[in-house]
């Protein structure tokens, strides 16, 4: 399994923009596809954008795209999640996620990181 650590979350007024970081460690990053998911306050974990192993092919969560923009450095051993134009309802905790393919459902997960809290607020 790979471990993951977020970095990248705080506080940030409506319309404003955050860049989230994981790292990951293992021998088998350039191999397993990564995610991220979040998780509002009182709701269930939901699907925010997944990228392959060699990041040419990334997806997103419809309500999403074009405000959200997942990436990864392989050399790097990380992956990003570009945000724009946030908007109070994305204050949520997001988390990282490796998988062996690239899936959108939380309960198929392999590894999850600990967390990184994104807040959206005036």
């Amino acid at each position: 399994q790979a471990q993951l650590v977020e970095s990248g979350g705080g506080l940030v007024q409506p319309g404003g923009s955050l860049r989230l970081s994981c790292s990951a460690s293992g021998r088998l990053f350039s191999t397993y596809a990564m995610a991220w998911f979040r998780q509002p306050p009182g709701k269930e974990r939901e699907f925010v954008a997944a990228i392959n192993y060699s990041g040419s092919i990334t997806f997103y969560e419809d309500s999403l795209k074009g405000r959200f923009t997942i990436s990864r450095d392989i050399a790097k051993n990380t992956m990003y999640l570009e945000m724009n134009s946030l908007e109070p309802e994305d204050t949520a905790l997001y988390y990282c996620a490796a998988n062996k393919q690239v899936v959108t459902s939380a309960s198929l997960i392999d590894s999850w990181g600990q967390g990184t809290q994104v807040t959206v607020s005036s």
